[in-house]
Order: structure tokens, then sequence, then C-alpha cells
């Protein structure tokens, strides 16, 4: 693995920070969450049509760009330093590592142009108790003739009320261990949609209630086999993506807060100048970079696990290991740069409180710290099983 950009990794990072500087303004930002679809429709027109972003991990034969995870992740980065509020997350590293990872090369050739085009798209596999392992997955669907019908309900869908089709994961309700991935449009009959409200408006989330919603054959993805485990690494795929939108997050806190210390004065000098506070700054420059350095190992393992490479277990325990790192970071490089922006941190005409409660949000989902490191303990202890056995 090489462990820097080339030059055009470095390149496509540039150029996401530059227009992401132009657009993805705090009064953009602000305007943005402060709408119920959550972002600007003819910006993401352009996202798509201009920059081609949702195409960078989408193979050439599909119209795509054919790229890694590394430019994913690069690119990820700048949208979370940014807060950019855009359906790209649901759109690609959802939806689009769905099909990519559990569709066939049918389906990829129908689904994955209408992503390249501006189709939003996500993925809805969590029940009301929350989760993301398989067994948190609610909705049920039975066969139907040549088809199916799905009932249940799906809660914290990311873009869920306003994706153009969801991909919904669903229990066999003959075999509840079995798992399916279904293609739903947007405007299926009976189909209800709800915005629900969160403490991160930069991003939404919805819940979604399925009535006797009835799909072709031609929507399950895959075969006819159980997608459990192939739930599972696609939520992986999206954890590292979210981690790295997570690192760029905690990169901002850190820099928007020593540009306040920078000009803050109290006691006639300016409070960058404190030791104390140099120290606190220092812990939130290693914590970015520690977590920097997880998403990208990370990034490397998620490309070769697409190009058939390393076994699920390895990007389980990648994607745990970045994600543990990433929500710790971001959440403790957002606690200080409130605390060091002082009284006025939390108020509402500075933005570290909207990474605040990013970072918040982000830990939660997918995962918080604890939850992945006790799965890579658990991974491990598999593993060293597993040595003794063959031994």
């Amino acid at each position: 693995m090489e462990f820097r950009f080339t030059e055009e990794q470095q390149m496509i990072r540039d150029t996401a920070e530059a227009f992401l500087t132009a657009e993805s303004t705090s009064e953009a930002v602000r305007q943005a969450m402060a709408t119920e679809a959550g972002f600007d429709a003819a910006l993401w027109q352009r996202v798509c049509g201009e920059l081609y972003w949702p195409a960078i991990t989408i193979p050439e034969a599909q119209g795509g760009m054919g790229l890694g995870y590394v430019e994913l992740a690069a690119t990820l980065e700048q949208m979370g330093r940014f807060l950019f509020c855009s359906p790209f997350f649901a759109s690609v590293c959802l939806a689009g590592n769905a099909l990519l990872v559990a569709g066939s090369e049918a389906q990829q050739a129908e689904w994955l142009p209408r992503l390249i085009e501006g189709d939003t798209a996500t993925l809805a596999f969590s029940g009301a108790s929350g989760g993301r392992a398989a067994d948190a997955v609610d909705v049920t669907f039975k066969r139907d003739g040549e088809g199916f019908v799905l009932n249940g309900e799906a809660m914290y869908v990311i873009d869920g009320h306003t994706a153009s089709w969801i991909i919904v994961a669903a229990r066999d309700a003959d075999a509840p261990a079995s798992l399916g991935l279904f293609i739903v449009p947007g405007d299926a009959a009976g189909l209800a949609r709800r915005w629900l409200p969160t403490i991160d408006q930069t991003r939404k989330q919805a819940a979604l209630t399925l009535s006797d919603v009835t799909v072709s054959a031609e929507h399950k993805l895959g075969d006819d086999s159980d997608a459990s485990q192939l739930l599972v690494d696609i939520i992986d795929l999206a954890t590292i993506a979210l981690a790295a939108e997570q690192v760029g997050g905690a990169q901002q806190a850190l820099d928007s807060t020593v540009a306040y210390m920078s000009e803050r004065e109290q006691f006639g000098r300016r409070i960058a100048s404190y030791q104390a506070v140099k120290h606190k700054a220092a812990d939130m420059m290693v914590k970015a970079e520690a977590a920097r350095s997880a998403v990208y190992y990370a990034a490397c393992v998620a490309q070769e696990y697409l190009e058939g490479g390393p076994l699920a277990a390895e990007l389980a325990e990648a994607a745990s290991v970045a994600k543990a790192w990433c929500s710790d970071a971001y959440f403790f490089n957002a606690g200080c740069g409130i605390q060091l922006h002082g009284g006025v941190g939390f108020t509402w005409e500075y933005d570290i409180q909207l990474l605040f409660k990013r970072a918040r949000a982000s830990e939660a989902y997918l995962g918080n710290g604890a939850w992945h490191r006790e799965r890579v303990a658990g991974l491990l202890l598999d593993a060293d099983a597993a040595k003794e056995e063959a031994a």
C-alpha cells in the first residue's frame, strides 16, 4: 500500500476543496439545512454533471470513472470538512455500494448510470430498535408469483424521504434468518415516507413504512441466496466512507478553533499564545492525524475488497478500527472546539456548534466507538480460535 497521495489523488482532493470552499459556505449550509429536503437540487445536478463525483467508484463499463476508495475517501474528507449538504453519502456510499457488492451485472448496468446522471438513492436496513447488524432488519418479504411483497418499517434512513429509489433490506417471512435486498422506487404504491427531525440538521433522516409494496423479481439484488453477509459488507464500506467524513470534520474543528483563538484576546494577549491552550490544540491535532491514518488504511482495504481481494473479516476489522478512531477524534475535537470558543461556542453565530452536532450524530450512526472496539476484540478472538483449530 502507498501511504501518500498520487498526483491524481492530490488533484481530486484539491478540486473538492476548491469547489466546496466556494459552494459549501456557512451561509449555504445554513440555507440547505433549513429545508426539509436538506440540499440544493440545482447544486446537486452541478456536482453530477460538472464534477462527476457520483461516478468515482463506478466502473468504466457502467460509465463511471473507475477510480478507487482512496479517491472517494479524499473527496468525502472535504465534504465532512465543509459540512456539504447533499445526498452524496446516501446515494454513493450506501446505495451505490449495495449495487457494487450485491447487484448483478444487469442491475449494475441499469441502476449505476442513474446515479451518475443525478438520481438520488439510499439504503434502508435498520428497524425501530436501531443497530447496524443484519439482525436490525424489521421489514419482511414474501414471494408473490413472479415478484415479492414487502411489509414493515425502516427507521433512520439517510435522505429516505427524498430519494428517487431505495434499496430496502428485508427478512424472508418464511425463513427469518435469510435476508434479501430490493430496489423500491420512491413513488411505489404502499410506500409512506416521513422526515425525522434530528440533532444534526445538515444530514436528514426519514422513516419508511411499507404496506404491501410489490416489486418485480428484477428488483431483487443478486440471486435467491441469503444476503446477510453482503449487507454487513455494504455497511462496512459505508462505515469507512463515514469515517472519512469524520476526519474532515475533526480537522475543521481544529482549524476553525485555532483561527478563533488567533483572533480572540484575553488579558491583553491572544488566547492562542497561552501554553495550556496550545497543549489542547496539539491533542486535537494528534487525534485528527491518527484518525486520518486509520481511514486511508481502511480505504485501501475497501478497494482490495471490491477488487476481490481480502476476506470480509479484514474489511470488518479495518472499518471498525477507522470508525472507532474517527468517532472519538471528531467528538473530542468538536467538544474541545466548543470549550476553546468559550461562551460563544454553542451560539448560532459560530459553525463549531454545527460540527459538534454532526460529530454526535455520526458517532452514533453505524456504531459508536465502544461498539466497534468490542467488535474488533471479537474478530481477534475469532482469528486466534481459527489458528488454534488449524494447528
